[in-house]
């Protein structure tokens, strides 16, 4: 029981171990750099987008560093389509020629430079260099990809199922039907409303599953950080508020620019408008935002403790602080598992609260149709 059971903590400590290739640390240092800010910077790019697909690295005993992964497509606009492999750039250490124009991959990005890979800077230390148009399948979009095609057979076999055995999914339909019913019947329904729900559906269920399975893969030792890119969050958002305006009603607009109703005379309202009304607005754009900013902190924040836990066991290097700190770090790590599926929750249920809102309909009082029936009697 006992050898089982250290077997089993060498096998995570391996997978952990599998996000950073400074395990071996003999006191000799790339450039001079202390342990410390290598580490930073192995943080650092983990959460960075990559142009190629790397599982992990390592550095052999003579300096040389060997990288294990597959290339992808590099498609750049600039003066016309340039498109080759990522290859070229061999992780930023080589310049890749295309139609007789030098590139460079610097810090992530890609810029254009002469045969010598001259990069200029400004004042602040910023590149000057032209950055060409980038529409590059990079790490995340692969991912994109993968987490869609995924979805797209998972429901699709759930779909199956369901006509093949009367509404009776089987397989792995029965793990991903409760939490279906979950979204329609505890957050779908109570928000939206009845009536109008369904509409909402496909994208609810959608969101959900997206962002959930892009957070677990971001907990695999792949380097896969979707979600805790700022931009894919706000691209969610985005979603999230066209629909939101786009399927308002006539009683949603009207809130906004009419948010205290008849319940004043008009003369009266003026003062208190030219508050209100400024600070409705300001609520369309500061609940995507919200969205966003959530999803974007929780999961990059995360990912950032994890990886700083694991680096301490490295400078530490003693029988009582790696430990500590793996096992912290291991902890975390069973943490982030529930924040990874908390947080697609949380974003699902408050894109239904924003719909909810949205497509409420006032029930208007109907006193004048009474008063007629209350003076015949």
């Amino acid at each position: 029981m006992r050898n089982t059971f250290l077997k089993h903590i060498l096998v995570v400590l391996t997978v952990l171990s599998g996000q950073f290739s400074f395990a071996k640390d003999n006191g000799d240092h790339e450039d001079g750099k202390d342990l410390k800010t290598e580490i930073k910077e192995y943080i650092d790019h983990h959460l960075q987008d990559s142009h190629d697909f790397n599982l992990f690295s390592y550095t052999k005993d003579n300096g040389e560093h060997v990288y294990v992964g597959f290339p992808l497509p590099v498609i750049l606009w600039d003066d016309g389509l340039k498109i080759f492999s990522s290859s070229k750039f061999h992780h930023g250490e080589t310049l890749a020629e295309a139609d007789g124009q030098h590139y460079k991959l610097y810090h992530g990005k890609i810029y254009k430079t002469d045969a010598e890979g001259t990069i200029a800077y400004d004042e602040e230390h910023h590149p000057t260099n032209v950055k060409p148009f980038d529409l590059s399948i990079t790490k995340n979009v692969v991912m994109i990809i993968v987490t869609g095609l995924l979805m797209l057979w998972l429901f699709s076999s759930l779909a199956r199922s369901y006509a093949k055995n009367n509404g009776i999914p089987t397989g792995v339909g029965r793990f991903f039907e409760p939490i279906v019913l979950y979204i329609r019947d505890d957050i779908a329904r109570p928000n939206i409303g009845e009536k109008r729900y369904k509409k909402y559906m496909p994208f609810l269920l959608t969101i959900f599953f997206f962002i959930w399975f892009l957070n677990m893969f971001g907990m695999t030792p792949l380097g896969i950080n979707v979600t805790g890119n700022i931009a894919i969050t706000t691209a969610l958002a985005i979603l999230t508020f066209l629909i939101t305006n786009f399927t308002g009603t006539k009683d949603y607009w009207m809130h906004q620019f009419n948010p205290l109703g008849d319940s004043l005379p008009w003369y009266g309202k003026i003062p208190l408008y030219i508050i209100l009304v400024p600070i409705e607005l300001l609520g369309l754009i500061i609940k995507p935002f919200s969205l966003l900013i959530r999803l974007y902190a929780n999961m990059q924040a995360g990912h950032i403790v994890i990886g700083s836990l694991i680096g301490l066991m490295f400078i530490f290097k003693s029988w009582i602080g790696s430990p500590m700190s793996f096992g912290l770090a291991f902890a975390i790590m069973l943490i982030e598992v529930l924040v990874a599926l908390l947080q697609a929750y949380i974003f699902t249920m408050l894109s239904a609260l924003y719909f909810g809102f949205a497509s409420e309909e006032h029930e208007h009082d109907h006193e004048h149709d009474e008063e007629p029936e209350l003076a015949h009697l």
